[in-house]
């Protein structure tokens, strides 16, 4: 494979369906945007790996969604890692890249460093959120963690489930790694399998506690049989056939679904984006009185702003901020 190839297949997502077995899915390989999203931070490598995780999740997720604006995605936990936040922006015309961002919110007094990722996450719940922008009304859907799914990828396939009743499964890799005469960094890449929407069989209501639905759940006849199979085929892939470089998006599809009658359709681009900016954060500040901005202000006089997803920080002029702002911003300012 080329050098030529493998820049052209970074920080890519593939859409493509499976018309044997009526199944649509994505590839997705994130490399120099996963490397600048964790870049922005010093993580633990038990908090990295579960940023880098969510991050491919959601650019696996943001594609499948003709999106206006925005879909994000929410870990929250009662463990150490207690908030894993990411965010998808659609492109905003066509042939321009997605962009992703993604952080985390931890307690470093209880993470424990050598535990298994998830595991540091706790009871808690899983949120997929979609804004389309203004003048539409944004869609939360939320299921509890699964605490025995053993990943955020098995929390998702139940998410799927149990709040879309559409049966799906995700197979990624990620982790760091070093390509001749570059570097360290990130790689990461997975694969997403769905089926398409149909109308789902009745389920049986059981008594006791309510159960999280599982794909299983949801297909019957030919299309459960269709499902396994692919799924099945899936169970096949290496960890370097998903992260890269050697193996292109395409090959790979040939290689596991040939049978399954793969069709592929445009790559869309992806890089890291921050939408955070002065104008937001002096938004953000528009409701507070010139009583609340003075409790706001540091000892050297300033309001200060942080950006958790890309670090940016913002020092403002307590007097030009809140509805009773007595000036507007210098251009210097």
């Amino acid at each position: 494979m080329s050098i030529g190839s493998q820049i052209a297949w970074d920080d890519t997502i593939l859409p493509f369906q499976l018309d044997r077995s009526d199944i649509r899915g994505r590839v997705a390989r994130l490399d120099g945007a996963l490397d600048t999203i964790l870049g922005q931070h010093d993580y633990p490598p038990v908090i990295e790996a579960l940023v880098a995780e969510a991050a491919l999740l959601t650019a696996l997720i943001g594609q499948t969604i003709d999106l206006r604006w925005k879909l994000s995605l929410q870990i929250r936990g009662d463990g150490p890692a207690r908030l894993i936040a990411t965010d998808y922006f659609g492109p905003s015309a066509a042939g321009e890249p997605a962009r992703l961002r993604a952080y985390a919110s931890f307690d470093a007094q209880r993470l424990d460093e050598k535990a298994d990722p998830f595991s540091q996450v706790g009871k808690g719940f899983f949120a997929i959120l979609i804004d389309q922008g203004e003048g539409t009304v944004p869609y939360q859907g939320i299921t509890p963690l699964n605490a025995e799914a053993g990943s955020l990828a098995a929390c998702a396939e139940t998410y799927f489930a149990q709040s879309e009743q559409l049966p799906t499964r995700f197979s990624l890799s990620f982790g760091k790694s070093i390509l001749p005469g570059q570097a360290e960094g990130w790689r990461a890449g997975g694969v997403m399998l769905q089926h398409m929407p149909k109308a789902s069989p009745l389920l049986e209501q059981k008594e006791g506690e309510p159960q999280l639905l599982a794909a299983a759940d949801l297909l019957e006849g030919d299309d459960e049989e269709n499902w396994v199979r692919a799924n099945t085929l899936l169970d096949t892939v290496e960890d370097l056939e998903l992260i890269g470089p050697t193996v292109q998006p395409t090959e790979l599809l040939l290689r596991l679904f040939h049978e399954e009658s793969p069709r592929v359709y445009d790559p869309q681009p992806a890089q890291f984006g921050c939408t955070c900016s002065e104008a937001r954060v002096r938004n953000s500040l528009s409701i507070y009185s010139a009583k609340d901005i003075e409790k706001m202000t540091t000892p050297e006089g300033r309001v200060t702003a942080d950006c958790q997803f890309c670090g940016a920080h913002y020092s403002l002029d307590p007097k030009t901020v809140g509805f009773e702002a007595e000036s507007v911003p210098s251009d210097g300012e």
